[in-house]
């Protein structure tokens, strides 16, 4: 490394070659990951893995604890970049005052002087090689981050369970998760939903120096209740000693560690507990147990633990009550607000129910406030989770500005889901967690240049324009369709139709379309998938229109990130649009057009299934496979078994019947025999020529 010497008198140091590391005196693991994260960086862009030395005189970089005259600032997790320099040997310094200011520290060097970007891994990042880079020797602070307690709920994770052979998902599959947080700056994590405890997720998580923190159906972390005891009623009031042996246990297991202790008392499954307790049946005896199990656990962690930080999750029922006046909470917990799953900050709809509460502290509401944020959601209703979030940037920009402002800047949770579908709008709160604001269009064309190359106009235009392709199904804002929205209802609508309840209208989609009949719901579903089928074929034309213009890596993240997630919403709205004219077909005994029309339906979503089996290339070999939520192939046979239903209609039972009726020669009709005849057409065959016999007549 040698000092240079700029014409504007700015001082610059040239790295090239093998490059000379000093790790600090007292290497605790999170550092050393972040240390193993810097070599790999270097020796990827410069070609040669630097050497560790323990001697600083010799060093390049050094790494370590601040001192008082590095004037590096003493707020947790700040870092600073000092530089040095003796004759023609410079040495660049990374300091902190703590480890995971350290960590941070290191992906900083590595971001801003090798251009690892934090998503480099999920968005497969073209990292150039080259001969030297040219740092300037400029001292850097670390600001302040906006959000105290800052990180991803890694939930509904069920590419990451299918993508590797061994369960649950092993270091190889969370080590890239942990990084790309910390490269965000983050410093907690949820690892995974209810995993079994004999999986590496949550000792990696501390190992790499992250906080840990809770799902609000687990609360502080501990076993569900009836898992540990099968059979037994999970009431707190018959068994309050059964509950807290449990949550001693994991107290007793977390306490020497960084964890945010979550309270909470919902339900066995994530659900209100008084559904399986029905003398609970009005506010003030719910407000009153949620109070005092709170209490109860809230107790017990400061027993056993030194400045703990206590959480509460406003989710669901709960911020409902306490909204109310009916639940009473100690005074230094942070109170977590949640959106809806659709990212407005109101309460999320239950079944048919929508009350949509506003879910942020009022002005007289004291203490420390956080929220849930989610960017993903899972409801077997109308959310996204195999494509990117279908609301706006601007969208998400308010939303969370407005919770900042009303206070919410102790605690920001975001459920992350599975990564690689939502890098842009992780990367959107990334920069909103870290300094408080976003200039989205700023922002995005930063995105597109990182990860695409260059500022590509037309991938900013399509980013851009994502939101709006996707259909509204109700009144407000966020209620933005996902590709969930294609699936779940269309197997609802299909189990209604063949379990011959479509006399009356299935309860379930009232969320959706009302109150009115069955077949009304149908048209109504009809209506809204004609409109996804138009919107996002058009916005698909134009992604394709682009991808025949690139090639090699750039057109890879253009399939992967775009057009996959358009084909997906494309192909869904189709999809659900032909089951719905197959209804209306089979209504008139028009069996033979509504086989045909349920046969496009099941052609439509394999093209999803086959669009994700072709964004499965490299290292993302069988990343879909374990589509278990929304359900592609769940859906394709439902609608096979649906079609082959409609055939036994018309074309029973010998299955020749329309062959004979619309395929066959009028010269052959009558004096056919049989036993050269009688081979039935497989439906796809059938469904195909039906198909071409329909459209010329």
């Amino acid at each position: 490394m040698k000092l240079l010497t700029q014409d504007n008198n700015q001082s610059s140091l040239r790295l090239q070659g093998q490059i000379v590391i000093c790790p600090p005196d007292r290497l605790v693991s999170s550092v050393q990951h972040a240390m193993q994260m810097l070599t790999r960086d270097f020796a990827t862009v410069l070609g040669v893995e630097p050497e560790l030395v323990h001697a600083s005189s010799e060093a390049d970089i050094i790494i370590r604890y601040a001192v008082e005259s590095d004037g590096c600032a003493s707020h947790p997790e700040a870092f600073a970049i000092r530089y040095t320099q003796e004759g023609e040997h410079a040495q660049l310094h990374i300091v902190a005052h703590d480890d995971l200011g350290l960590v941070y520290g290191i992906l900083h060097v590595s971001e801003t002087v090798l251009g690892i970007q934090p998503f480099w891994f999920w968005a497969d990042q073209s990292i150039a090689k080259r001969d030297a880079v040219v740092v300037e020797c400029k001292s850097y602070d670390s600001p302040v981050p906006k959000v105290r307690f800052r990180g991803w709920f890694v939930n509904d994770e069920v590419c990451l369970i299918g993508w590797k052979e061994a369960y649950p998902p092993t270091r190889e599959v969370w080590l890239p998760v942990f990084e790309a947080l910390l490269r965000c700056g983050g410093n907690m994590v949820i690892p995974g939903t209810d995993l079994p405890k004999t999986g590496i997720h949550f000792d990696l998580a501390a190992e790499m120096g992250l906080w840990i923190t809770h799902h609000h159906a687990e609360p502080l972390g501990a076993e569900m209740f009836l898992r540990a005891y099968t059979g037994r009623s999970a009431s707190y009031n018959e068994a309050p000693e059964l509950f807290e042996k449990l949550w001693r246990k994991a107290i007793e297991k977390q306490k020497d560690q960084k964890i945010l202790w979550v309270l909470s008392f919902r339900g066995q499954g994530d659900k209100p507990f008084w559904e399986n307790d029905p003398s609970y049946d009005t506010p003030e005896k719910r407000g009153e147990m949620i109070s005092r199990v709170i209490y109860r656990q809230y107790d017990m962690i400061g027993e056993a633990v030194q400045n703990p930080v206590y959480c509460v999750a406003l989710y669901g029922e709960i911020a409902e009550l306490y909204k109310g006046g009916y639940i009473d909470l100690p005074p230094d917990v942070i109170k977590i607000w949640a959106d809806n799953g659709y990212g407005k900050m109101v309460s999320r709809r239950h079944g048919n129910i929508n009350m949509r509460m506003p879910a942020l502290p009022s002005g007289e509401d004291q203490g420390r406030n956080g929220i849930y944020y989610h960017v993903t959601f899972h409801d077997l209703q109308a959310s996204n989770h195999l494509t990117p979030f279908q609301a706006s940037a601007s969208f998400v920009k308010d939303e969370i500005e407005r919770s900042f402002e009303a206070g919410c800047t102790d605690y920001l949770l975001l459920n992350c889901g599975n990564i690689r579908q939502h890098v842009y709008m992780l990367d959107m709160i990334r920069e909103l967690w870290n300094t408080g604001t976003i200039e989205t269009g700023a922002h995005l064309e930063a995105f597109v240049s990182c990860y695409y190359g260059e500022a590509n106009p037309d991938i900013m235009a399509l980013y851009r324009t994502y939101a709006e392709a996707a259909i509204s199904y109700g009144p407000n804002s966020d209620d933005l369709a996902g590709d969930e929205f294609y699936h779940h209802p269309t197997r609802r609508l299909i189990g209604h139709w063949l379990q011959g309840r479509t006399a009356e209208a299935d309860r379930g989609l009232l969320w959706a379309t009302g109150e009115g009949t069955f077949a009304e719901q149908v048209q109504w579903f009809e209506q809204r998938s004609e409109e996804g089928h138009r919107s996002w074929s058009q916005w698909l034309a134009t992604c394709e229109a682009l991808l025949a213009t690139l090639e090699g890596d750039e057109k890879h993240r253009v399939s992967d990130h775009l057009q996959l997630p358009g084909i997906l919403h494309q192909s869904g709205a189709e999809g659900m649009l032909w089951v719905c004219r197959a209804y209306a077909a089979a209504a008139r005994e028009e069996y033979a057009q509504a086989f045909v029309y349920a046969s496009q339906s099941m052609w439509c979503y394999k093209k999803g299934l086959q669009a994700m089996r072709e964004a499965e290339h490299d290292k993302w070999t069988n990343f879909y496979r374990a589509d278990w939520l929304t359900n592609i192939a769940s859906t394709v046979n439902n609608v096979d078994t649906l079609r082959r239903f409609l055939r036994m209609q018309g074309d029973s039972p010998d299955f020749f019947h329309w062959y004979k009726e619309y395929l066959m020669p009028e010269t052959e009709k009558y004096i056919y025999l049989e036993n050269t005849h009688r081979n039935p057409l497989s439906d796809d065959e059938l469904a195909s020529r039906l198909q071409t016999y329909f459209e010329n007549n």
